[in-house]
């Protein structure tokens, strides 16, 4: 990818900047970043691992269409997987990369839309025991959907939010309007909530991180007894647990989301992605513009 993102810059065959106040400057940018996106693909195909795991056909056209309509509008990138797939990590690649190129972004997890459930930790006298006596713990039905539908649609449309605060320290608390998240022109957001029903249709793209469940096993253990003080029967229980509800709740939007990524990709090779789409947005024959 480096060669690529090399011979891009250093190329004398670049396109005139266009004026993306105008509608056919944007259908200009628009049909160059389809062709280009169809040559990642390819050079990602030929990989020994592809970042790239599956793709929906209409995704390119679909979100070059929303540049060329709307261009002031937020783009809104929602990341999903189930627990454990790397989803995060991936979030904060991508936030990183982004803000390297002074490009504002906002990142936004959807963990902090749980309801408050104290009243019922406390009532059966902890999280674990709430957990073993049944209670659904990542069903729809335990986010503030609502809450989250209106904060993203206000982010979209420029709008900064004061979101909610899911503490995660066994409470159960949600402590509302407690964080500060500006809407910026990229806002990332990240969580199994991203994709549930009544909010993913507000995504301009829909990332699905899937990641095989050996690794996502050993990644969660480690990460509940070593970050989280859980004992490992403990840490195993609440994985099991994981494992039913990421069947019912998170992978049915598997087929609903425009790009899967590998999980368990290198970062490096991640970040040169990003950098090469950078790169070709803002290579022209003239002065450089950031979307």
């Amino acid at each position: 990818m480096k060669s690529l993102i090399e011979k891009e810059l250093n190329s004398s065959d670049k396109i005139l900047k266009p004026d993306f106040n105008l509608k056919s400057g944007r259908e200009l940018l628009a049909f160059y970043l389809h062709s280009k996106f169809h040559q990642i693909l390819t050079y990602d195909q030929k990989c020994s691992t592809p970042l790239f795991k599956d793709v929906n056909p209409n995704f390119v056209s679909r979100f070059s269409r929303r540049l060329i309509d709307n261009p002031s509008k937020r783009i809104l990138i929602g990341i999903t997987g189930e627990s454990a797939s790397g989803k995060s990590t991936i979030c904060r690649e991508i936030k990183k990369t982004i803000e390297q190129f002074n490009l504002p972004v906002s990142v936004l997890s959807t963990d902090n839309y749980f309801n408050d459930i104290s009243k019922e930790i406390k009532e059966y006298g902890g999280f674990d025991n709430l957990r073993d006596a049944g209670y659904d713990l990542d069903a729809p039905s335990n986010f503030q959907l609502d809450i989250l539908k209106e904060d993203l649609i206000s982010l979209s449309q420029g709008i900064d939010i004061k979101a909610p605060m899911y503490l995660p320290n066994g409470t159960g608390i949600s402590v509302p309007h407690s964080q500060d998240i500006f809407s910026n022109k990229f806002i990332v957001v990240e969580g199994i909530a991203t994709m549930y029903e009544t909010v993913q249709d507000v995504f301009d793209i829909k990332i699905y991180v899937e990641t095989a469940n050996d690794v996502r096993k050993e990644r969660f253990v480690t990460r509940a007894c070593k970050e989280r003080n859980q004992d490992e029967e403990n840490a195993l229980k609440h994985w099991n647990y994981l494992i039913e509800a990421g069947d019912k709740y998170v992978k049915p939007f598997r087929n609903q989301a425009d790009i899967v990524l590998d999980g368990n990709i290198e970062l490096e090779y991640f970040a040169s992605i990003l950098e090469y789409i950078h790169a070709i947005t803002n290579n022209f024959d003239k002065d450089s513009v950031n979307l």
